[in-house]
């Protein structure tokens, strides 16, 4: 395609300063349709299965978490991992040590800040497999995968 390999010279598309060719911005949109897609099967597959869900995406300085839930008494941290191949890997291996630790930091911080310090709770990870259409394939809920 024309125009696609120039490089940006301040003004991409639509006139945003600093913004990508139409071609270069697809991958990232994709990968971000492809996870609000494996969030909102992972919402309505924790609400079937009873969960409570509390808080969608909850950011602070210490990074974000997709689902924050309740089932009974107990608080769950939620990450969702959703992966179109397995070629690299299944979506639950791609939460490396990093990734575990801010998300413990990330869980203190909401207890706190919510009064709910005295609360139970743990870190689940829902896995979904799409098709290339992101249509779910397979959705895998891990409890309490990592402490």
């Amino acid at each position: 395609m024309p125009g696609n390999s120039s490089p940006v010279t301040g003004k991409g598309s639509k006139g945003r300063l600093g913004s990508a060719p139409l071609g270069m911005r697809g991958g990232a949109d994709r990968r971000r349709q492809l996870g609000h897609a494996g969030e909102e099967a992972a919402a309505a597959y924790l609400r079937d299965q009873g969960y409570a869900i509390l808080a969608r995406n909850f950011r602070c300085r210490f990074g974000e978490v997709d689902i924050v839930a309740r089932q009974g008494t107990t608080l769950a941290f939620i990450e969702v991992r959703t992966r179109r191949s397995t070629a690299y890997g299944l979506p639950e291996e791609s939460i490396g040590e990093r990734k575990r630790a801010r998300l413990r930091r990330l869980a203190a911080y909401y207890l706190q800040r919510n009064g709910l310090c005295e609360v139970a709770c743990r870190f689940d990870v829902v896995a979904v497999t799409t098709d290339r259409e992101g249509r779910v394939q397979g959705l895998k809920h891990l409890t309490d995968a990592f402490a």
